[in-house]
């Protein structure tokens, strides 16, 4: 999940699209990093000129830089370099944009003390300072601590009474890229193996680069334990960087890959349809049988056994009712990753994070995410490994 997330395709070049897309990120980054100049360096504070000076000058030379770096890092050769500054200076300068904003309100109540600038404004902006540092200190902290476990038991009534108890252990959004998380994905894997899964998915966006960039990151799912079964599902993030390659290397680490198709998990004489579909991004992605088809995931099933369905998105829910599924798993969302974000995600998808139920029969489990995509930050979104504990009754 991430900021202009668009599908890899070679669309025809129109010089109105072309200008209209540069007027669009002209003016994001005059907000992003104007707001936080005006109420840092210019607004009332009255610093000295060389301070006013400096302060406008870093501003404006961080403002132009950002979208170089961000397409140098994030485009077809995955810079990482250029990536790392790139995504941590986003991070920063949308809580500095954030807090900048909310600052006014401590600016309205100074005024309304009778508080005169430049002591107002020098009081907003050290307040507004310190918060942005405490924020993305302890976001950082988060963003790269093995996740917490979130425990979910989940009625399903027409799971058999042989599969009570089953243990549904969910990663998701490891987005494994610039920044080498190898040591953290050992510890995801340890964690994992620790909780007695009977089913391990993983429901995409492995890693931000091809298999290649991304391989000693993504080892540590090779390691991971589970007794009847290990799946996963292509996230959006795949197709900007080689999805058959990670369908394939997914195999090869022991994963079945449910593109757009099922397996059957048995306990005790019950069944459970284990089925997985595509991201929704896939159709149009130019790579070749990639496509979320919820009737070909299915086809050949009994339909009075319960399915539980991996797709990455919520919004590929609708084809979860339309297709009878008792419970859908996805990501995609990380909960919002930095506050108020979620607030954009949820104008985009149905759930924002945890349990929720859509029609007569289906449930949908929506996880904040075992990594984090882009900003090295998590601000009040914590990550998760999810365990899900499917109950019969």
């Amino acid at each position: 999940m991430s900021v202009g997330e668009a599908v890899e395709t070679e669309p025809r070049r129109r010089p109105g699209r072309a200008l209209s897309f540069g007027l669009i990120v002209t003016a994001v980054l005059l907000l992003l990093f104007g707001v936080p100049w005006w109420t840092l360096v210019w607004s009332g504070n009255r610093w000295p000129t060389a301070v006013f000076a400096a302060g406008t000058v870093v501003s404006a030379a961080l403002a132009a830089a950002f979208p170089v770096l961000m397409f140098s890092g994030h485009g077809r050769q995955h810079r990482d370099g250029p990536a790392r500054v790139a995504d941590t200076l986003l991070g920063i300068v949308w809580v500095l944009f954030v807090w900048s904003i909310l600052g006014n309100l401590l600016r309205l109540a100074l005024t309304l003390a009778g508080v005169e600038d430049p002591v107002r404004s020098r009081v907003v902006t050290a307040v507004v300072a310190l918060v942005a540092l405490v924020l993305l200190l302890w976001g950082y902290a988060e963003a790269m601590r093995v996740p917490r476990v979130r425990q979910v038991d989940v009625l399903l009534p027409r799971l058999g009474s042989g599969l009570d108890g089953l243990r549904v252990v969910l990663l998701t959004d490891t987005h494994y890229g610039p920044i080498n998380r190898a040591k953290w994905s050992r510890g995801v894997t340890e964690v994992v193996n620790s909780l007695d899964a009977d089913v391990v998915a993983h429901t995409g966006d492995i890693a931000d680069g091809e298999v290649a960039q991304r391989r000693e990151q993504a080892a540590p799912l090779g390691d991971i334990r589970a007794k009847l079964a290990r799946v996963y599902v292509t996230g959006n993030h795949e197709y900007f960087s080689g999805a058959q390659r990670w369908v394939e290397h997914m195999a090869a680490l022991g994963w079945e890959a449910l593109h757009n198709r099922h397996l059957v998990v048995s306990r005790n004489g019950s069944d459970l349809i284990v089925a997985g579909v595509d991201d929704r991004t896939a159709a149009g992605s130019g790579v070749p049988g990639h496509h979320m088809d919820h009737a070909a995931a299915l086809r050949g099933t009994d339909e009075n056994l319960p399915v539980l369905l991996l797709a990455h998105q919520p919004q590929q829910i609708t084809g979860a009712v339309a297709h009878g599924v008792d419970l859908q798993i996805s990501g995609h969302t990380h909960g919002g990753q930095i506050w108020p974000f979620h607030y954009l995600v949820r104008l985009d998808q149905p759930v924002l994070q945890g349990l929720s139920r859509h029609g007569e029969r289906t449930q949908l489990y929506t996880s904040r995410g075992t990594g984090f995509w882009g900003p090295p930050f998590r601000v009040f979104a914590p990550s998760e490994i999810t365990l899900l504990v499917l109950r019969s009754r």
